[in-house]
């Protein structure tokens, strides 16, 4: 269920190209080999076939129009599929101008890879909250959290809805604490005391 609940920042975390203080998500806990990923030649080696996969599927869900190439379009579609209705033109921009040219799938994998580099699996999974966490809270609305697992990318049901919040239930307010979310997800679930 984690590696799941993971693959759904990387959609998330695309919003993250914009602000290259913070880093994107590793959709599992982050296994780097050695010497990969000096460039885009190279990005493939940096990520197990699992994750590789994770990032094609969030990919696929980006690139809404389907022609193999992430657009300004495509970002403002999928962003306001996610509740965000007015990102500014300059902003979208901004985000595609990270890379170099057209953002196909190697590309796409390649910007990930670079922000990745000796970043720490579990702050980029907390920075990949904060884009959902503006007022930087620490707790996402169950609500919100809940239409975003069951609404996007590789969708949860109801049980997984169910088993999410039994090991992770909202306070009385319905608030979630993702930050101990992020810990499970690269720690495991025996947190120390």
């Amino acid at each position: 269920m984690y590696r799941r609940y993971c693959h759904h920042h990387v959609l998330a975390d695309f919003n993250l190209c914009r602000t290259s203080a913070e880093g994107p998500v590793a959709p599992k806990k982050a296994k780097r080999r050695a010497g990969g990923g000096e460039g885009s030649s190279n990005v493939f080696s940096m990520f197990e076939q699992s994750q590789i996969q994770e990032y094609k599927e969030a990919f696929t869900i980006i690139d809404q129009n389907r022609d193999g190439i992430i657009s300004k379009d495509d970002l403002r579609d999928v962003l306001a599929s996610m509740g965000q209705l007015n990102v500014k033109n300059e902003e979208l921009e901004a985000m595609v101008k990270e890379a170099s040219g057209p953002i196909n799938f190697t590309v796409f994998l390649t910007m990930f890879g670079e922000k990745l580099k000796g970043a720490d699996p579990e702050d980029v999974i907390v920075a990949a909250f904060k884009v959902l966490d503006p007022e930087g809270t620490g707790t996402i609305k169950k609500e919100f959290l809940e239409e975003l697992l069951t609404t996007q990318c590789d969708r949860f049901s109801a049980e997984e809805m169910k088993n999410l919040w039994a090991a992770f239930p909202p306070d009385v307010a319905g608030n979630v604490d993702y930050k101990n979310i992020c810990y499970v997800i690269t720690h495991g679930e025996e947190k120390e005391e």
